[in-house]
């Protein structure tokens, strides 16, 4: 039989050292870590609504990549045939590849296409100077996104009910009404060519919306109208097509028509200088006071002279 001493001999027990190192290893193993990783292996978001341009913005960045490197990591996720797909950072891999870099930094990480896709949209809502065209795609992706996830909102386990509620966390997330945001989502309607001069700042937001509801060709005969007479709708000519176009009554003659009537902000007004005739009126005198007495006087005149024509 064994003595005591040799079975505590043949006992091996834990350190508190290996039991820490353990603990360590395991969240190491756990923890997301930074890597660099060749550009080439970086494929783009599908669908990615945020247009990198080669811009005076971008030329800044890569000047700075160039000297400093990339200091904020990308964030990537793993592709089933190899490689990786960019979920976050296009325009710091746009500007690697400009300063001449072959490798990014980027943090892996496992998600499925509606988490990368919400996380895709957030972070690119964050910059300044997104067109209308990015947020309308964007906000629809990132809504269907969370539509796909049932009860889940986000990341986190909020639970929502039905599309407009969803619009609602969104707004919420970017400081708009979940109206707005299914406003903004009605412009991915809109034929390229017209949300294009919708970017272009040539079509205001809320004609844009009303536009959407036209049809392709309906849109398509609007868009040569619109170049051949080199005018836009206002929102009432707008919302008169939109009428027309559910009433089965718009065509390219009726869209002509409406273009080419006269809008009452483009009638003709007569401008004074104010130091011209402000010397004529008692200092008291309000704007509408001026405006009435230069009327009178217009109308006697006018008076007087019909009254000499008649002699």
């Amino acid at each position: 039989m064994a003595s005591k001493d040799d079975m505590r001999a043949s006992i091996k027990l834990t350190t508190v050292a290996d039991l820490f190192s353990t603990e360590e290893s395991r969240a190491d193993e756990q923890r997301e870590k930074v890597m660099d990783i060749p550009l080439s292996e970086i494929s783009d978001f599908p669908g990615h609504p945020f247009k990198v341009r080669a811009d005076e913005a971008m030329l800044e960045m890569a000047d700075s990549v160039k000297q400093y490197g990339v200091l904020v990591p990308g964030l990537v996720r793993p592709k089933a045939g190899g490689g990786y797909e960019m979920v976050a950072g296009h325009r710091r891999k746009k500007a690697s590849e400009l300063a001449g870099r072959e490798t990014i930094p980027c943090i892996v990480r496992e998600m499925d296409d509606d988490q990368a896709t919400i996380i895709m949209v957030d972070s690119n809502l964050q910059r300044e100077n997104i067109s209308p065209s990015e947020k309308a795609f964007a906000y629809k992706m990132k809504l269907e996104a969370m539509n796909r996830q049932g009860q889940r909102t986000d990341l986190t386990s909020r639970q929502v009910v039905g599309k407009l509620e969803s619009a609602d966390v969104i707004g919420r997330d970017v400081g708009e009404s979940g109206r707005q945001i299914q406003r903004y989502i009605r412009l991915t309607e809109l034929t390229t060519s017209i949300l294009e001069m919708v970017d272009d700042k040539q079509i205001a937001f809320n004609p844009a919306v009303e536009l959407s509801y036209l049809a392709e060709e309906e849109q398509q005969a609007l868009y040569e109208t619109m170049q051949s007479e080199d005018c836009t709708p206002s929102l009432a000519q707008a919302q008169r097509m939109k009428k027309l176009s559910q009433d089965g009554r718009l065509n390219v003659d009726v869209i002509f028509s409406i273009l080419t009537e006269e809008k009452p902000n483009q009638k003709e007004k007569i401008a004074i200088q104010r130091e011209r005739i402000d010397r004529f009126f008692p200092r008291e005198f309000t704007e509408k006071q001026k405006e009435d007495l230069i009327v009178q006087l217009l109308e006697s005149w006018y008076k007087k002279r019909q009254r000499e024509q008649e002699r």
